[in-house]
């Protein structure tokens, strides 16, 4: 991987320009921070009149690894998908807006961590598969935000899966979050 090439003496005024419109959050620990130095521009290699120009290789961007799927073992996801398992607990999210289901979806897992439970089945409905023409409502905004609302949390690292339900517990309009063992 090469050094970072810098920023050119426009885009460096541009930067410069930008950052007097910003108001810093924290005043003085902005202040305190030391201006990075700015690294050499590389050296060019000369070319020949007579020499074709050598093609460039670009090294390969450096992916980050995809998340596991979650810490279960296949005992576990037999489990999941054969509908075997029993919820230790159910939150139903439907009729809720954004901001309750949020604080309902919390405050259930909190609840179900606090009690030692390893299941839970949440509740959010099915997303429609095309725009709603008969309502201005739009359909399955909860569930879209469910992964996310569980990622940001403080309980993410107590999660060990979410997974599709069976279809016996709600199929496609339901998910099992799977809790990892309290130790």
């Amino acid at each position: 991987m090469s050094a970072p090439r810098g920023l050119s003496e426009e885009e460096s005024a541009a930067w410069e320009a930008l950052a007097a419109t910003v108001t810093p959050l924290h005043p003085a620990i902005a202040r305190s921070k030391p201006e990075p130095a700015k690294p050499p521009p590389p050296k060019q290699p000369k070319l020949r009149k007579k020499q074709p120009a050598r093609p460039v290789t670009v090294p390969p961007s450096v992916q980050p690894k995809p998340a596991p799927p979650g810490n279960l073992d296949s005992h576990w996801d037999r489990r999941l998908k054969s509908g075997a398992i029993q919820p230790d607990l159910t939150l139903d999210l439907h009729g809720h807006n954004l901001d309750a289901a949020y604080d309902r979806l919390m405050g259930g897992v909190a609840q179900a961590r606090a009690l030692g439970m390893r299941t839970i089945l949440l509740v959010t409905g099915k997303s429609r598969p095309v725009a709603a023409a008969d309502r201005g409502a739009s359909r399955g905004v909860i569930r879209a935000k469910v992964l996310d609302w569980l990622a940001a949390s403080s309980h993410h690292t107590a999660i060990a899966a979410v997974r599709r339900a069976h279809q016996r517990h709600g199929g496609d309009g339901a998910l099992y979050i799977v809790l990892k063992r309290e130790r």
